[in-house]
Order: C-alpha cells, then sequence, then structure tokens
C-alpha cells in the first residue's frame, strides 16, 4: 500500500493563485480569514490525514464493521481516530459561531475534505454527511431544533445521516413509503424502512441524527407529498442531552464491494417520534440542501481517488524495471528501464494526474461558488453565483466521479499482475471508487439533471452563463502567445457545446426521450470543456509565474505541461461523445425488450 502524502504544493496553487481565495475572502467581507490562516490548517489536515487516516485504511477495509443484533462496531482504530479529530475541532471548522463552529466558508474546509477522503474514503463518511445535517438544519429549522441539534453536531459529538433510499425506490423518491402519523404532542410517529444508509449506525459517537423523509397522511401522490423529518437516534432534552432510545434501529448492514469500512445500514423506524422541519409536503424541496451538499462530497471523493491512482502508479513506475526504451536504454547499468519511461505508462500517469488536479480545481471551484451563495450581500452577484452552482454540480458530481475511477483503474494497469493484488492497495481504490458513480445520484440521473433541468428548463440561459464565462476568458487572453494552443481549441469546443445542446433542444421537441438518450454523452462532453477551461486558466497562472520569476519553476512547468496533454490527448474525446449524441434515439429504442436474449 503507497503512502498518501497529501498535494499540498497543488491545493495551494489552486486555493490562492488560481481562486484567489485572498481576493475572494475581502470580496464577502471576511477580513479575518486569509491564505495565512488556511495554509495553517492545510498543513495540520494533511499531518492528521498522512498518520492517523491513511494507516487504518487497508486494515479497515480488511477487518470491515462488525454487527451483533442491531449493533455496529467499526473496525480497530477508527473510533479512537475520530476522537482526535473532534478534539482537533476539525468538524466546526465551517460551523456558526452561534453554535460552538469557528465560521470559516465553506471552501476553506474543502481541502481538508479532500485530504481526509483520500487517505480513507471510508472513515470519512463518517463525519461526511453530519455537514450536510447541519447545514440542513440551519436553512429548514426551527430555532429550538438549532439550539437543541446543531451544537453537538457541530462539534462532531453526534453524526448526521441522510435517509432517502427504501427497497422500493431508490433516485424515485415519488414512490417512497414511509409515513408520519402526527402525535399529539406536536412530534410525529416514523414507520418504514431506509436502505444505504451511509453511518446509520456506528459506535464513534454518542448519538446519531437522522434526516428522513417520509409522507404524512392524506399526502398528495409523488414527490408533492414528501415530508422531512430529523429522527435522532437517543430522544434529546433539547439542550445536549441523550435520553432514551428511539425506536430506531438497524436491521443489517450491507456486504459490498468496497468502502468496507463504512457501516451502510438497514435503518428500521418503527415508529420512532420524529420532528417535522420545514413546512409539510415540502421534504423534497428541503433534503435538496442536503443532497447538493453530499454531490459535492462524492465530487471530492472523485478527486480523492484520481489521486491515489496517481501516486500509487507513479511510485511504481519509478521504482518497477521492465523492458527496455524503444530509443535506447534510460537505465544501462540496470537489466531494464523504470516503466515511467515507456509512453504508455506515462499516458496512464499524465490521464490521472490530469484528471486528478482539474477535478481538484472544479471541486474547489464550487466551493468557492458556495460561499458567494451563502455569503455574498448583493442579490444579482448571489443569484448569479447559484446559478452557475447549480449547472456545475451534476458535471462535477458525475464526470469527476468517472475520472476518478478511471484513474483508479489506471493506478492497477501500471502495477499490472500486481496491481490485482491486495498487499499494493491498487484493487481497494478501484473497489472503493465504483460506489462514487453510483450514489447521490448514479451518473445517469445526474445527466438527466444536467440537460433536462439545469439546461433545458432554463431554455439554455445556464449553460449561456458559463459559457460566456469561458468566452470572456479566451478573449481576455487572445492576445498571449503563450496560451494559443489552449485557447483556441477551448474556444472553438465552447462554441460547439452551445451549438450541440440547440441541436438537442431541436431533436426533444420532436420526441423527449432524445433527452435521456443524449444525457450521458452530453454530461460527459460538458465535463471535459469545463476541464478544459480550468486547465487553461491554470497554464494562464502557470505562464505568469514563471514570466515574473516567482520561482517553483519545476512545478510551473510540470502544470502547462498535463495542461498540453490534457488539451491534446484527454480533450478530443469529445467528439466521440458528440457522434454518439448524433448518432440518435432509434438505434437504442428499435429492440422490443423482449427480444432482448441472452
Amino acid at each position: 500500500m503507497p503512502d498518501y502524502k497529501a498535494p499540498l504544493r497543488d491545493m495551494r496553487f489552486v486555493l490562492n493563485e488560481v481562486l484567489d481565495l485572498d481576493g475572494h475572502y475581502a470580496s464577502l467581507g471576511l477580513e479575518d480569514i486569509n491564505s495565512e490562516l488556511l495554509n495553517a490548517f492545510l498543513e495540520e489536515g494533511a499531518k492528521f490525514s498522512e498518520n492517523e487516516l491513511a494507516p487504518l485504511n487497508r486494515s479497515g477495509d480488511e477487518e470491515g464493521c462488525g454487527f451483533d443484533n442491531g449493533v455496529v462496531t467499526t473496525p480497530k482504530g477508527f473510533k479512537e481516530a475520530y476522537t482526535k479529530y473532534v478534539e482537533g475541532g476539525w468538524p466546526a471548522m465551517g460551523g456558526d459561531p452561534e453554535f460552538g463552529g469557528q465560521g470559516l466558508p465553506g471552501s476553506a474546509g474543502i481541502a481538508i475534505s479532500e485530504m481526509t477522503g483520500s487517505a480513507n474514503w471510508s472513515w470519512s463518511m463518517y463525519p461526511g454527511l453530519s455537514h450536510g445535517a447541519v447545514a440542513t438544519i440551519e436553512e429548514h429549522g426551527t430555532d429550538e431544533q438549532k439550539n437543541g441539534y446543531l451544537p453537538k453536531l457541530t462539534s462532531g459529538e453526534w453524526t448526521g445521516t441522510m435517509c432517502l433510499t427504501e427497497p422500493s425506490c431508490g433516485s424515485d423518491l415519488g414512490i417512497l413509503k414511509s409515513k408520519a402519523e402526527p402525535n399529539a404532542d406536536g412530534s410525529y410517529s416514523i414507520t418504514g424502512t431506509k436502505i444505504f444508509i451511509s453511518a446509520g449506525e456506528h459506535d464513534m459517537a454518542e448519538n446519531i441524527i437522522h434526516i428522513v423523509l417520509a409522507r404524512l397522511p392524506g399526502a398528495p401522490k409523488g414527490t408533492k407529498g414528501i415530508s422531512l423529518f430529523i429522527v435522532p437516534k437517543f430522544l434529546t432534552d433539547g439542550n445536549g442531552s441523550v435520553g432514551e432510545r428511539n425506536a430506531v434501529t438497524c436491521g443489517s448492514i450491507e456486504h459490498k464491494m468496497g468502502i468496507k469500512a463504512s457501516a451502510t445500514c438497514v435503518m428500521n423506524f418503527d415508529g420512532a417520534t420524529g420532528y417535522l422541519i420545514g413546512p409539510e409536503n415540502k421534504g423534497l424541496n428541503c433534503m435538496f440542501t442536503f443532497m447538493n451538499f453530499a454531490r459535492l462530497g462524492t465530487a471530492i471523493q472523485g478527486v480523492a481517488h484520481a489521486e491515489i491512482g496517481f501516486q500509487g502508479g507513479l511510485t511504481y513506475a519509478k521504482d518497477r524495471l521492465a523492458m527496455r526504451s524503444l530509443s535506447g536504454p534510460k537505465n544501462p547499468e540496470g537489466p531494464a528501464d523504470p516503466i515511467i519511461v515507456h509512453p504508455d505508462v506515462r499516458r496512464m500517469l499524465l490521464t490521472s494526474k490530469s484528471f486528478a488536479e482539474g477535478g481538484r480545481a472544479l471541486v474547489y471551484l464550487c466551493a468557492q461558488l458556495g460561499d458567494k451563495v451563502k455569503l455574498e450581500k448583493d442579490d444579482a452577484a448571489r443569484k448569479e453565483a447559484d446559478d452557475l452552482m447549480a449547472l456545475l454540480t451534476p458535471i462535477a458530481k458525475a464526470f469527476v466521479t468517472e475520472a476518478g475511477l478511471e484513474a483508479a483503474n489506471h493506478g492497477v494497469q501500471i502495477y499490472g499482475g500486481h496491481g490485482f493484488i491486495r498487499e499494493w492497495g491498487m484493487e481497494q481504490n478501484v473497489r472503493d471508487a465504483r460506489i462514487s458513480t453510483l450514489y447521490e445520484g448514479t451518473t445517469g440521473i445526474q445527466a438527466l439533471d444536467l440537460l433536462g433541468r439545469k439546461v433545458m428548463m432554463t431554455q439554455g440561459q445556464a449553460l449561456r452563463n458559463f459559457t460566456k464565462i469561458v468566452h470572456q476568458f479566451c478573449e481576455a487572453n487572445g492576445d498571449n502567445a503563450d496560451l494559443k494552443e489552449f485557447l483556441e481549441p477551448l474556444a472553438g469546443y465552447n462554441k460547439e457545446w452551445g451549438e450541440l445542446t440547440q441541436a438537442i433542444g431541436m431533436q426533444a421537441m420532436q420526441n423527449p426521450e432524445y433527452v435521456g438518450a443524449a444525457s450521458v454523452d452530453y454530461l460527459m462532453y460538458s465535463g471535459y470543456v469545463t476541464l478544459a477551461y480550468l486547465w487553461a486558466r491554470m497554464a494562464s497562472v502557470a505562464h505568469a509565474a514563471l514570466e515574473s520569476g516567482a520561482g517553483d519553476e519545476d512545478f510551473y512547468k510540470a502544470k502547462i505541461s498535463t495542461a498540453r496533454f490534457y488539451f491534446k490527448r484527454i480533450l478530443p474525446r469529445v467528439a466521440g461523445h458528440k457522434g454518439a449524441i448524433e448518432g440518435g434515439l432509434d438505434c437504442m429504442m428499435d429492440l422490443d425488450a423482449e427480444h432482448f436474449a441472452f
């Protein structure tokens, strides 16, 4: 298992040089938050991730979680690491100071989330969903609910879950069956079964606060009749003290392909006491606060697995000797050359590197937009950020996780047969990565959200808002000869993106099924062009740094070289996706279902 090393230099490059967080925070009136403060957090976060979490990654995978009559035990060392995490104040970074938080904006903690996830994704899932629970209660809860739950959730003494999926419904929440019956005291009795609940039961925190979707009596059918409830594992006195056990139990834990150290639970609510959060029958609207948070968190997972695939592959490729370079020996004193000299190995390494670093830039950009949505005082600027984040979220969630899975597979391939063996850690990275394209909405669901809801339902305005930004970047740098190799193809694909969207819209007017046929290829096209824009921005910053004599020449030259690889070897993939979209709907639908054969 290769040791994880937090890519601090690249994180600082994206945060400080590309996204200018100092200027960003100043524009939001956050004078006490700056890059110097964030660098201190990054250093400590790297130590915790590398020294406390990474050593537990393989052992946690091998041991898995224990289950005995409703009681879940996490692997050895997980609970102790979580205690240190809470003592270090990490869960409280972004929390409201009114409830014991440190008041930092979301972008200040995004790199910490990446580091903990890269070091040990299974462990990071236990505190990961708590932030979404906090955000949901903050935005939709009553003052009593905020005072009763947020202090302990913010500190990390309690953790939170998101309870949506049921045996009869996955992404189609309109057919969920869980019920909520009103009680005389204003609470509700929640009855139903939820499945695939991450961290639904565990031994790491004093209490678990479930955020649960259920139906009230007489509620409208479909998604318009869903309400949202707070259902604690232990009932509380409203002041942070726990009382009797609520009627919510873990029926079993799933035996999974990956993330084996994360307890994925079947949760049974047997008349459990719950409390309505938000308006009746508007639960799905409220839950989107949680879901969008979780989708960005899943995008971080894509970055994490790409980074691990790259780091592990690079370490091995430098050491492993096999064959000679076709242009002559590069290690003449040895029996063979290190495999990093071979072009195909470099192809895999650079693909993984370009996905990890490009994905990092996209996810950190989304976090910056999230700051503006929450803190920007100008209504127009806040709406602009909200609209842009809405467009980029499904791209970040789906494209970055697909790219992360590809990079994880490259990590195995670089090792050859050794990559298939557990001791090297690369096969675990693939197994853990596989879920990222499934939960929080599959790639297909995210693609429909992007093309159907975010683009078509806004008559393309959401897309035009972003392509205008890309166009303005290309125009502003048009006289820069160093960037010509990036700007010319970027400008062309940016224009084609709009034309492709219009063509899909015309086809969809004839048959709405065309949206479903085009959606995943459209999302992948969108992802490649979005990362191309960010790689062009990074190349621009790197060129400027070299010209100014800023130092660290090797880093900036590597950044430009990776950008060049992305544009020449990765970005051309959009042609295949465009061709697939133009292949149309009929070839998918002509064959009757009963004529599919084994």
